[in-house]
């Protein structure tokens, strides 16, 4: 759930604020302006609600959920009614229970459905609440209220929001339950209405390259096509990280490792967030076995830099840096960087896997 949910992460309330409006930039990604901002306008008026809200939305995407739900609750004691405040404190709730991942996160789950829910009520132009809300109905079993049915419902709200949008999430929905004809349909409206909406690019590509889509197209279909459209959608968002993400992965899993390096590689100094392309390349040096001292080196960098949020963050970091260390056979180093990544998060399953594949050597 927290892949999906994550990565997606309008109202009276923005009158109080003024002109301050921290939605654009979530909604978008840039998670690092928005802490920036966010910090700012605490600095002036520490009680600023809609401040602290998207300061725990930055929080959330960093995976740092403790900080997150502490900026939430205290957001909500200044306005409880505040939807993006119900939001923040959905998304921290629905990150804690993923990062858990035991019994006990399915309180995190029922109350972040809770939130989700009541933040679409407040304010239906919330397009982040509508695309997690959606998502974890999908994912989530039916003990804790999830369905398919409730997800498609979500998605066909959202379409009188963002018709784009709305399209993209019943795709996404319909992949997953393992529907990819009628899927892709909504797919194609999605990217003939928004060609440059990376959200709309890294959907499709994730959801094509998806396990359910190989079931339905086979391996050497699936394959083809995740080079063929990785190769068509670039143009438009070739300077977008959320989207080289998408394509580099989707070439990669096509058996294109040397053209995602060039693609990742020759954005690096022109796309809009570097710490994620950074991030990238080291994925796909790890992976590929190809360039593995340049993506330690950039990986290096992520590590010591502010990283963007809704990456993975500073565990996948260390993580990939670990593989490549290994492969590089410097395993006490690779041991370091494993343990580095549980600091981060303890239940970490590469970091894991990582680690109990060196205790064996």
């Amino acid at each position: 759930m927290y892949s999906r949910i994550l990565s997606f992460l309008l109202a009276a309330p923005l009158l109080v604020a003024g002109t301050y409006d921290p939605r654009p930039d979530l909604e978008a990604g840039r998670y690092l302006k928005v802490f920036a901002d966010a910090e700012a306008q605490l600095k002036a008026d520490p009680r600023n609600a809609l401040a602290l809200a998207a300061k725990s939305q930055a929080l959330t995407s960093q995976q740092r959920f403790g900080e997150a739900l502490a900026f939430a609750e205290s957001a909500l004691s200044l306005q409880p009614r505040l939807p993006d405040a119900i939001l923040a404190r959905g998304l921290a709730r629905a990150g804690t229970a993923v990062q858990q991942r035991n019994f006990s996160s399915l309180r995190h789950a029922s109350g972040a459905l809770d939130d989700l829910e009541s933040a679409t009520q407040a304010d239906p132009r919330l397009l982040t609440a509508w695309m997690s809300l959606t998502l974890a109905y999908q994912q989530l079993p039916g003990l804790l209220g999830g369905s398919t049915r409730k997800a498609l419902a979500c998605a066909a709200k959202l379409k009188a929001v963002n018709p784009a949008r709305g399209e993209l999430l019943q795709g996404m929905v319909l992949s997953m339950d393992g529907r990819w004809h009628e899927a892709e349909r909504c797919f194609q409206r999605a990217l003939t209405l928004a060609p440059t909406d990376p959200e709309a690019v890294y959907g499709y590509l994730d959801s094509l390259g998806s396990r359910e889509t190989r079931k339905k197209l086979g391996v050497p279909e699936q394959t083809r096509r995740l080079a063929q459209d990785a190769t068509r959608l670039l143009p438009p968002v070739k300077n977008r990280a959320r989207a080289l993400e998408a394509i580099t992965d989707a070439l990669l899993d096509a058996g294109q490792p040397m053209e995602a390096w060039r693609i990742a590689k020759e954005a690096l100094s022109l796309v809009d967030a570097p710490s994620l392309v950074r991030l990238q390349l080291g994925k796909l040096a790890a992976r590929s076995g190809l360039h593995r001292d340049e993506g330690l080196v950039l990986l290096d960098q992520v590590v010591r830099e502010p990283l963007e949020g809704g990456s993975g963050g500073y565990a996948s970091a260390h993580w990939r840096r670990g593989q490549i260390l290994n492969d590089l056979g410097r395993k006490n180093e690779a041991r370091s960087a494993a343990q580095a990544a549980l600091k981060f998060d303890s239940k970490h399953p590469g970091a894991r896997k990582l680690l109990d594949l060196l205790d064996q050597k």
